[in-house]
């Protein structure tokens, strides 16, 4: 009966979990649909093209921009990244929930353009998990991890804008939440066939 599916935004700082999160989120819920973003950074050892991001060139990634393709997108350390438009828009139109893992900026952006999207914000129990868990990657330096923290505290502070705060402490119970929450947004009239229900309610 759904006319509709449900643009849902995930975010939260850099460590607190938010693809393994979603990955266990996926495991439970195998109708979702993962939106996939564009990049123009180089491809890693590994990765694919239209699996891991959509690989683009500058050129291609600036005529994307110029043509109001993306539906956010932002200038990273000299790389772009952005979240194309037509395939999230084709899922949704076919009644799909579309999962954007993405940061505020972007959350923000995307809030313009389709107001009735769900944000999601996910964050660890405190400042120091959020420094462990950085540490624990071994990916950052502790400059950068420093870095990471700060920014953190920037992102945090829009959380009243958010629609869902969910405290990452296990990742199971944080993943359910998050389930709970699409399962709960999945019920809003404006997303179902209601002329539909109505004609089942006609004598």
């Amino acid at each position: 009966m759904r006319i509709r599916g449900n643009l849902i935004i995930i975010s939260g700082p850099s460590g607190s979990g938010k693809g393994t999160v979603c990955k266990a989120m996926f495991d439970s819920m195998t109708d979702l649909h993962l939106s996939l973003s564009a990049t123009t950074r180089q491809q890693r050892v590994g990765e694919q093209d239209g699996v891991d991001y959509y690989f683009l060139s500058r050129p291609e990634f600036e005529k994307m921009i110029a043509e109001d393709q993306l539906l956010e997108w932002a200038n990273v350390y000299g790389q772009y990244y952005g979240t194309p438009m037509e395939p999230v828009l084709n899922a949704v139109n076919q009644g799909k929930d579309v999962i954007l893992e993405i940061d505020v900026q972007g959350a923000f952006l995307v809030r313009k353009k389709f107001p009735t999207c769900v944000l999601i914000f996910l964050i660890p129990p405190s400042r120091l998990a959020l420094e462990k868990r950085l540490k624990n990657r071994a990916t950052d330096s502790e400059k950068e991890i420093e870095q990471r923290l700060k920014w953190a505290e920037s992102e945090i502070q829009q959380v009243a804008y958010y629609d869902y705060l969910i405290i990452n402490d296990e990742v199971e119970k944080a993943a359910y939440k998050v389930v709970n929450i699409i399962n709960a947004e999945r019920c809003r009239p404006a997303l179902l066939d209601i002329e539909s229900l109505m004609n089942k309610y006609r004598v």
